[in-house]
């Protein structure tokens, strides 16, 4: 009877543990200016140096053009000139985070890669409702990650919005 008990024991954290599995994700960490994003790791398909992207005529401000990337035509976006931040001088640590959203492969600019972090989804808590430079329907939630702010990006709602939808027009 004392097998039994410990061995149901076993399977409820067996369970336990399952679900809280479920209930995490892992995020890929990046700076603009001194904030801290995070987006959805499962978006992200790699990670490269920033190189001049070909400009595409008439396109927003916030494209910075295309890329070859092995074969497949790349728009660039600078994130911050799309979340309407302060626009900063490239650097070394300048980086494209290459994404893949709804068979879209787009690039974003950012000033540099930090990490990746694991969250549980309950830990991401709803924005602030305040006059702020960042379009809210972009941002998921705040995460407080080691007593740093982070600020969860909703990258398919950045990709859906309608200005984006210029970009597929102009290089589709």
């Amino acid at each position: 009877m004392l097998s039994n008990l410990s061995s149901s024991g076993g399977m409820r954290s067996r369970t336990a543990s399952q679900t809280a599995q479920v209930a995490k994700a892992e995020f890929l960490t990046f700076q603009l200016g001194k904030e801290e994003y995070g987006i959805d790791i499962l978006r992200v398909q790699e990670i490269r140096s920033y190189e001049t992207p070909t400009r595409i005529a008439h396109a927003p401000d916030f494209i910075k053009g295309v890329v070859d990337l092995r074969g497949v035509i790349v728009p660039i976006v600078d994130l911050r000139m799309k979340l309407a931040c302060p626009t900063v001088e490239y650097t070394a640590f300048t980086v494209v985070i290459i994404l893949n959203v709804a068979d879209t492969v787009l690039g974003v600019v950012v000033d540099s890669v930090a990490d990746v972090v694991n969250l549980a989804l309950d830990a991401i808590r709803p924005t602030p409702q305040f006059q702020s430079q960042v379009d809210e329907a972009f941002i998921k939630g705040i995460a407080t990650v080691d007593e740093r702010m982070l600020i969860v990006m909703d990258i398919e709602a950045l990709l859906s919005s309608a200005d984006m939808g210029l970009l597929k027009a102009a290089v589709g």
